[in-house]
């Protein structure tokens, strides 16, 4: 079975496919100037685009993990997450504290389903 890497970098792969499951490496805003619930929203179009290019999509995640470097703003996370996520199609998350690149309020992990 091959091991495809999507968007390779210089220290890691955007995201890894492998038999019918991609997994997304944790993934943050670009503009750290946003408030919590903009870089939720930013790191949640960049899973889709992600997604879309390892064939799959939002509906077809499994599992995701969110790393907030201030866990008291879950709420605002939780609100741009909620309007996002494909509500018919929950998958399995968890919201953690962690200690994050300065300026990173969020990070994002997602593991999908092919199509």
């Amino acid at each position: 079975m091959d091991i495809n890497r999507i968007q390779p970098g210089e220290w890691n792969s955007r995201a890894v496919a492998h038999g019918t499951l991609v997994f997304c490496s944790g993934i943050v805003a670009d503009d750290k100037s946003l408030p919590m619930k903009g870089q939720t929203e930013q790191v949640l179009r960049k899973i889709e685009a992600v997604l879309a290019a390892a064939g799959s999509d939002k509906s077809r995640i499994v599992s995701a993990t969110v790393f907030m470097a201030d866990a008291s703003r879950k709420n605002e996370m939780n609100e741009a997450w909620m309007a996002w996520v494909d509500k018919t199609n929950l998958p399995a998350r968890c919201a953690v504290g962690a200690v994050l690149t300065p300026g990173t309020l969020v990070e994002i992990m997602v593991i999908a389903a092919k199509r």
